[in-house]
């Protein structure tokens, strides 16, 4: 059997790594990859934003199985174009993928699905926001409605902090067409986790929650960025809390998503915030959280192939998970000054000096080889995982990882996990 898997960060690394593990495989393709998904595949170079020379190279070389990683694909309609060419390709349509797409569309879809979510207002205008601002007051969470590379969202403690979020989207351009429609959103404090489901538009079959950790800094200080570590799963997630997420957020939108015509196909992402009153939802995504899926996949014990291959024909319904019972961290590695810039390029060292360190496993994320040596190629550079009885075992595992890689400017949260701890 032979695979491609569209994307190039630390998430694709993950699932080539998993998927490698079926014996049925026989080529797997990176579409681009980076320097350690190539290790085990091989990286082509393509743009994946062309879906047409992306059905064309599955066609040619007979893939079996296309799995679409980054969200910028699906929303753009690849898995749509797959499909025309008869292909089979793991990731929802472009329809579906609005529920990442477009805020606003997720929330519309919420309503009518009677899902809790975070109260909301969406604007085009900047006065009618600022004015919309001053009715509510602080403290609010701005968001770009659409695709903004996870950097998209502003926690505004004041009204200052606020009217200039609100400016980068509306007036400075910042997140570019993705900030054409700005949301003001009611803020909310608790715990925040992430459960993700797959699910092919009829039955969903749920993974183990994960908790991301977004701002930059230790103590969640700092701006937000696409993820700084993770882990799976969430001590303080009972199974009556995750049996009523299932239940009251990922079965209803999925069905809603149904009622509406629109057949999703993949894994469903919602993230949460445990909120006095129960669990709320912040956000959907239609793919694999990332960091998120580095620290579940490790911990899924089914055949990963075998269950997309079902999502993507519609044949989800005679599946079901079986999961480890250990613990597992991921620490990010980055290049400094992420979110904001940085520079690429710096040499990574001690990638093979981890051999005595049991259960870690390291996923690339922003990385590209250059003749005989690895370098940093982005933002978020590498996943550091560490797995264990427990989260003490496993965070130390991440950690002494973690201590045994250099690259000049790097940078990690060393308070991963410690909220599972806590």
């Amino acid at each position: 059997m032979r695979v491609m898997v569209v994307g190039g960060g630390a998430r694709e690394h993950a699932l080539i790594w998993k998927i490698s593990r079926n014996s049925s495989i026989s080529k797997i393709y990176a579409a681009p990859g980076n320097a350690g998904s190539c290790s085990a595949a091989e990286c082509i170079d393509i743009d994946v934003n062309d879906s047409e020379a992306m059905a064309r190279f599955a066609e040619d070389n007979q893939i079996d199985l296309t799995v679409v990683g980054p969200e910028a694909p699906l929303t753009a309609g690849i898995a749509d174009v797959f499909n025309a060419h008869g292909l089979r390709v793991f990731g929802p349509g472009r329809d579906a993928a609005r529920m990442e797409g477009s805020k606003k569309f997720a929330k519309e879809i919420m309503q009518k699905a009677g899902v809790a979510a975070a109260a909301s207002e969406t604007f085009t205008d900047y006065a009618a926001a600022l004015a919309y601002l001053d009715r509510v007051g602080a403290p609010v969470v701005v968001k770009a409605d659409g695709l903004a590379a996870g950097k998209g969202v502003t926690v505004c403690d004041d009204i200052n902090t606020a009217r200039a979020a609100i400016k980068e989207c509306l007036v400075d351009k910042r997140f570019g067409p993705a900030g054409d429609v700005c949301m003001i959103e009611e803020f909310l404090s608790g715990p925040e986790l992430t459960v993700m489901a797959f699910t092919d538009g009829e039955t969903v079959l749920p993974m183990l929650p994960a908790q991301d950790h977004k701002p930059a800094l230790d103590g969640d200080k700092g701006p937000n960025t696409g993820g700084m570590g993770a882990y799976s799963p969430v001590p303080k997630v009972n199974a009556e809390t995750y049996d009523w997420i299932v239940d009251n957020v990922l079965r209803p939108t999925v069905d809603q998503l149904t009622a509406e015509g629109i057949n999703y196909r993949g894994v469903l992402y919602a993230g949460l915030i445990l909120t006095d009153k129960g669990p709320v939802v912040l956000e959907f995504n239609c793919r694999f959280g990332d960091p998120e899926a580095q620290v579940i996949l490790p911990l899924l014990e089914s055949d990963i192939v075998e269950i997309m291959m079902a999502t993507a024909e519609g044949n989800l319904k005679d599946y079901k998970l079986n999961w480890s019972d250990r613990m597992c961290v991921a620490v990010v590695m980055a290049s400094a000054g992420y979110p904001g810039e940085y520079r690429n390029g710096a040499e990574i060292t001690g990638l093979d000096n981890l051999g005595d360190i049991p259960n870690v496993i390291v996923f690339h994320a922003g990385t590209k080889r250059v003749d005989d040596k690895v370098v940093t190629a982005g933002g978020r550079v590498l996943n550091v995982v560490g797995l264990g009885r427990d989260v003490h075992e496993a965070r130390d595992r991440a950690y002494a990882g973690v201590e045994r890689i250099s690259f000049d400017g790097m940078h990690f949260r060393k308070d991963i996990a410690l909220k599972a701890i806590q």
